[in-house]
């Protein structure tokens, strides 16, 4: 994968909040942020330029590429924090403004024709079959009409940070999904399993609030 386009934009849009919760999360002063900020960036670069191109139709690019963002500042810090720090850690890098703004638009689609096709598409397309550092998922709507789950067999995120000697933070980055749920405002996040703690699947469950609501 290049360097150029998403990879670098996502840097540009992140690298900051990285930093900042070098501080705020982590406790390292100024100057250490700054420094490991430094690390972060070629260690990142590297990281991209070692993973394949994705598929154009491939909604999951994004999520290699924070992957990758992820793991080039947990590569450069001194001493690797625990699981719940790094996922206290990510959760206040991604979680900007303009993410949080991203975040309620998406929700604001959630559970639409659009929304429910592309889920249809991704299954479909199977990318992990050919890419390892993407993720394969099945498509199932819950029988009740209250949401869906996308259960995947195959994860980029695993594959990679194994890869890179960080396979026990993956934890980090699976909490990100009840965090993105709840700033989206449509749905509440439910999951019983992760291929990362050793499950059949990952299990991604998005329930309607207003169907939550409705029963409460």
């Amino acid at each position: 994968m290049k360097y150029t386009g998403m990879p670098r934009g996502m840097w540009a849009l992140f690298a900051g909040s990285f930093r900042k919760a070098l501080t705020s999360v982590c406790g390292y002063d100024h100057e250490a942020a700054k420094a490991i900020t430094n690390r972060a960036k070629p260690e990142y670069k590297e990281i991209i330029d070692r993973l394949p191109e994705f598929e154009k139709a491939d909604r999951f690019k994004m999520n290699i590429v924070n992957c990758a963002m992820l793991s080039a500042f947990l590569l450069s810090m001194p001493q690797k924090p625990t699981a719940e720090k790094a996922a206290e850690y990510y959760g206040v890098s991604m979680m900007t403004v303009p993410m949080k703004w991203f975040c309620r638009m998406s929700g604001k689609k959630k559970f639409s024709e659009k929304d429910i096709r592309g889920m249809k598409e991704t299954a479909a397309l199977r990318a992990a079959d050919r890419n390892p550092y993407s993720w394969n998922m099945e498509f199932l709507p819950y029988e009740d009409g209250s949401g869906y789950e996308a259960r995947f067999s195959k994860c980029g995120i695993c594959v990679l940070m194994k890869e890179l000697g960080l396979f026990e933070l993956v934890p980090a980055m699976c909490r990100l999904d009840y965090t993105m749920s709840e700033a989206g405002g449509a749905s509440d996040f439910v999951r019983e399993y992760t291929l990362a703690s050793g499950g059949p699947y990952c299990d991604c469950g998005y329930k309607k609030k207003e169907q939550i609501r409705r029963k409460l």
